[in-house]
């Protein structure tokens, strides 16, 4: 007999384990997703879309448009740093974070012939401490990470958020979208459980998005513009672009959803 479920941690971990058997569960931005994540990063020479050295291009543009200003940054699922690079070249002091130590290990070569301040953190952002985590952060990017989680997930995300982000931070989010020239599993919560497969990655709506993130203020969301292959930015049309801010007054006033304390 087996009892292992006392915290709300618990629950979660057990849930993560739904997904652990199946093929795509390495997929997971988690703990149970390493070996997979190392894999990925281990040729540097496959045709991957986003392992080209170029930021996304709503990065871009919410600093070229003063959206953003320089400070600290967290770059969550930093994988082989384009992003992590671009803040830190634009002003930036980044802690860069992945599960992946190969992926962590090609961010850190291509840091060498960039001058920046950059921190590299190799681990589960989830199981990381408050130290290792030693946020406030004006800055928290996630560019591919937010999809790849099961749905229980988005409650440690949320979490996370709540304990990083700084009052008037922003929160810049690139993920799969649903719909239209879309990619990703469309299938329901619930359905996801019942397959035990993740497929890949989670498309989502605008008001999924918007839904989610209610605590935060909506600055901007829209689909991810077209980059042609000489541009110096990253830009495909299936993934959604979404910036959003921490209210100064609701975070000051403690204003944050009770369910998150109990991740």
């Amino acid at each position: 007999m087996d009892r292992t479920v006392r915290t709300v941690e618990d629950v979660f971990a057990l849930l993560d384990g739904l997904f652990a058997s199946e093929s795509e569960a390495g997929r997971l931005a988690t703990g149970d997703g390493r070996d997979f994540w190392n894999r990925f990063y281990a040729d540097r020479s496959r045709p991957v879309p986003f392992f080209v050295a170029k930021p996304d291009e709503n990065l871009a543009a919410y600093l070229d448009q003063g959206l953003i200003a320089p400070g600290r940054a967290l770059d969550l699922g930093c994988g082989a740093g384009r992003n992590t690079l671009f803040l830190a070249s634009r002003g930036f002091e980044v802690d860069a974070v992945d599960l992946a130590s190969v992926g962590i290990a090609w961010a850190k070569d291509r840091a060498r012939e960039v001058r920046g301040d950059i921190r590299f953190l190799c681990g589960d952002a989830f199981a990381l401490s408050a130290t290792e985590l030693s946020g406030p952060y004006d800055l928290v990017v996630d560019s591919g990470c937010f999809h790849h989680l099961p749905p229980h997930r988005r409650v440690s995300y949320l979490a996370l958020l709540d304990r990083v982000l700084a009052p008037g931070g922003h929160v810049a989010l690139t993920c799969f979208a649903a719909g239209e020239g879309g990619i990703g599993s469309e299938l329901a919560d619930a359905d996801l459980y019942r397959e035990r497969e993740l497929q890949g990655g989670l498309a989502y709506t605008p008001e999924a998005l918007r839904w989610i993130f209610s605590d935060l203020v909506e600055v901007e969301l829209r689909r991810m513009r077209e980059e042609p292959a000489e541009s110096a930015l990253f830009g495909v049309t299936f993934l959604w672009t979404a910036l959003f801010r921490r209210d100064a007054a609701s975070a000051v006033s403690g204003d944050v959803r009770p369910v998150h304390d109990l991740a």
